[in-house]
């Protein structure tokens, strides 16, 4: 009996066949960073709304499934820490497929490196993880989001003077980093002189107030600062919330990420001039597929990024939301390097 079954067996895998593909179930072990900054949660809609879409499909063609094991790791030096716990539980339990939103770029090291050893495949979307071996990797279009930012800050600003820029920034993971460079980066393209008065460290509310109750603190009289560059709406929604309070209304501010609140400051003229916004369902989304794509025997692009769509007073009639879809390319009405605007996705790495 089992010679024959052995048999069977080996028709089925010559024909193309496995023999769990009527009822498999794949296990995928899922990593998000923050409750509290609304892009990332969008980012996790978007991601739970494939893996929906995903089921429905595989149901209807009598492909395999997955299921998702989830957990939130939360915010600052605690959260760095319980995902570093919760990604090694899940190598440990050996599921199919890891996607994780790493809270920090190095930290994550270790379990990853773990789950190579285990033959678990990662895949990392909106951070990268600095060592070990990842399947996939989706992000966002940061460097592009913040020279954006930058471009237009520069259309405003005349070149006669120096511009006082303080930066709200977080140097934990590569996407700030990377809108940090993109911003700079077009202030001197554009041949504006700056000079950065200080820098703050916020990426969610709690961190966002601080930085600035610190800047009032630091810069007491209007007309102190020209600019300022807050590298998401997590933590910049509540600088400008404070200095909109203090009344600071002179003070103009690039921000990213494209919150509808800081859409509304956008429309009431309330310091933000500019938001460029990531399309965080459509990101989630690209993170899913790429997972389901490896699953499944498929080699989905290693590297690749989703644009961004910068947020302007000109530009308000044209963004359709976080959810997408992504807009057709368009004419920026103001002057760029680059004058077109393209919502193509852009693989970096095959």
């Amino acid at each position: 009996m089992r010679q024959v079954f052995h048999r069977v067996f080996f028709m089925m895998l010559l024909l193309g066949f496995t023999a769990t593909a009527d009822a498999q179930e794949f296990r995928v072990g899922v990593l998000y960073w923050s409750m509290n900054i609304p892009a990332q949660i969008a980012m996790q809609k978007g991601l739970e709304v494939e893996a929906e879409t995903l089921n429905r499909a595989a149901a209807a063609n009598n492909k395999p499934t997955v299921k998702l094991d989830e957990h939130m790791a939360g915010d600052g030096e605690a959260g760095i820490e319980n995902q570093i716990r919760q990604m090694t539980d899940l190598v440990k339990h050996h599921v199919d497929i890891i996607i994780v939103q790493p809270t920090d770029n190095a930290a994550l090291a270790a379990p990853l490196k773990a789950a190579n050893a285990a033959g678990i495949p990662v895949v990392a979307y909106d951070q990268y993880i600095s060592e070990g071996r990842l399947a996939a990797y989706r992000t966002s279009d940061n460097y592009q989001a913040g020279y954006l930012d930058g471009e237009y800050i520069a259309s405003r600003f005349g070149r006669e003077k120096e511009m006082r820029l303080v930066l709200v920034e977080y140097p934990h993971v590569s996407s700030t980093v990377e809108r940090v460079n993109g911003f700079l980066d077009a202030l001197q393209e554009a041949g504006i002189r700056y000079k950065i008065l200080k820098s703050y460290s916020a990426v969610e509310p709690v961190s966002g107030r601080k930085a600035a109750e610190d800047i009032l603190h630091d810069f007491p009289k209007p007309g102190d600062i020209d600019v300022i560059f807050t590298v998401n709406d997590g933590g910049g929604l509540a600088v400008v919330k404070t200095l909109a309070d203090a009344g600071r209304h002179e003070i103009m501010t690039a921000t990213i990420d494209g919150d509808p609140a800081s859409i509304e400051n956008i429309k009431a003229r309330r310091l933000t001039v500019i938001d460029s916004a990531q399309f965080c369902g459509p990101l989630g989304a690209e993170a899913m597929k790429a997972a389901y794509a490896l699953l499944t025997g498929d080699k989905p692009p290693y590297y690749a990024l989703a644009p961004v769509f910068p947020i302007t007073r000109e530009t308000l009639d044209l963004y359709p939301g976080w959810h997408g879809p992504i807009p057709p390319a368009f004419k920026k009405p103001w002057k760029s390097h680059q004058p077109e605007w393209s919502g193509a996705m852009r693989i970096v790495k095959r």
